[in-house]
């Protein structure tokens, strides 16, 4: 079928929840894609950071495949010969002493939520139904009914309250304003290294150190949602390392699944994770092997092909090059690895989605993000070719 075909079929019989570009892709090989009709695309968004590893990639299709044909889910009632494999195998790269596996990345939020809850209760001795978490203004954790509670994004919450109780909300990138939140009942702060979906903003240098040292002094969890930034992508395996840090909790996902099935996790110690017993959380699918064996390939070959140094490497350089475009309507060109973003001035014609419109029709897939920023994210494998290839139509666009 056409593409205008589909698009009809789609807005005929799905629900209007996304505004795609106008672009249906049906096929994808490393950094590029291709649509219906044949035209080849440079994937400047890797699925938010799902296809770090790049699309299709044959050894972790090839794991997919293999372990497809073997078992593909017990639930937890049983154990499988895949999940025992990942435990170790993600702790060992992460320094973790203990996961808990999930499905999706907003699954892993509100897994940690309990669990920091929990710990509140049992080992800090927070009263019943006291427990709080802080949060930042403009976080993006997921779309789940707590989790749009603790949003600052009006559109996200509008009419689905009520919403569950137990958030404070503070500035990003503000460690005052952190330690002056802090009560008897605050359990945790959750934060995201960088703000992906608020448009890579980055915090001041040496804020993860300061939200690390008050958490320890102030007894109380500081959870990282790397769900975006982990695995590769700010060219660290954690974006916590940048700033020589280690989370009590931290969340990873999307990477996790190497773009093929979906898998996330809970990454922490025994202090927190050994407060479950049987029983208190669970997932039917969470754990399941086909899961595992993917997640297994999609670390494996992070390391092996050194996609995570590639990041670091290539990220600098792209984000060099863009720097050099002049245009009188760009505010900020920011980035930290291949996390990077171009923030357009308050009232550019047409936004961000007008240059990203224009730069599909050279060949290029990018999002904006809050009308006027535009965030380019390519797969861990890009090339410093590709990157020269892609500025070429990048300075048409604003040109």
């Amino acid at each position: 079928m056409k593409a205008k075909e589909l698009i009809d079929l789609e807005d005929k019989f799905g629900a209007k929840n996304y505004k795609p570009l106008d672009v249906v892709l049906s096929k994808g090989e490393g950094i590029w894609v291709w649509d219906v009709e044949g035209n080849k695309y440079m994937d400047c968004l890797s699925a938010y950071s799902a296809v770090n590893q790049g699309h299709c990639h044959p050894k972790i299709r090839q794991a997919l495949v293999d372990q497809a044909e073997k078992l593909t889910l017990t639930s937890r009632a049983f154990r499988n010969d895949q999940l025992a494999l990942l435990y170790e195998e993600l702790c060992e790269l992460t320094d973790s002493h203990k996961m808990l596996p999930m499905n999706s990345g907003a699954e892993a939020v509100e897994t940690v939520i309990k669990c920091a809850r929990k710990w509140g209760y049992e080992s800090k001795g927070v009263l019943e139904g006291q427990a709080e978490i802080i949060v930042c203004k403009d976080n993006f954790h997921g779309r789940t009914l707590s989790i749009i509670g603790f949003s600052t994004d009006e559109n996200a919450r509008q009419n689905f309250g009520p919403f569950t109780p137990g958030f404070k909300t503070i500035p990003f990138g503000d460690a005052r304003a952190l330690e002056d939140a802090i009560t008897p009942n605050t359990v945790a702060f959750m934060v995201e290294p960088v703000q992906g979906e608020a448009g890579v903003i980055i915090p001041p240098e040496g804020y993860l150190r300061d939200v690390r040292r008050i958490c320890t002094e102030k007894n109380v969890l500081m959870i990282l949602d790397e769900i975006q930034t982990g695995l590769g992508r700010t060219g660290k395996m954690l974006a916590e390392e940048h700033d020589g840090v280690q989370a009590d909790l931290t969340l990873i996902g999307k990477a996790l699944s190497g773009g093929f099935y979906p898998v996330s996790a809970v990454l922490s110690n025994d202090e927190v994770l050994g407060l479950l017993q049987p029983g208190q959380h669970g997932s039917t699918f969470g754990g399941n092997p086909l899961a595992c064996a993917v997640a297994r390939a999609a670390l494996k070959v992070l390391v092996d092909e050194k996609m995570i140094e590639n990041a670091e490497e290539m990220g600098a350089y792209f984000l060099d090059q863009l720097r050099t475009i002049e245009n009188d309507a760009i505010k900020e060109v920011r980035g930290i690895g291949l996390m990077i973003a171009i923030e357009l001035k308050e009232g550019a014609p047409g936004g961000a989605r007008a240059i990203c419109e224009a730069l599909m029709e050279m060949g290029i897939l990018c999002k904006e993000t809050h009308t006027y920023t535009i965030r380019f994210a390519p797969p861990l494998v890009i090339t410093r070719a590709d990157i020269d290839w892609a500025m070429e139509k990048i300075r048409k666009a604003f040109a």
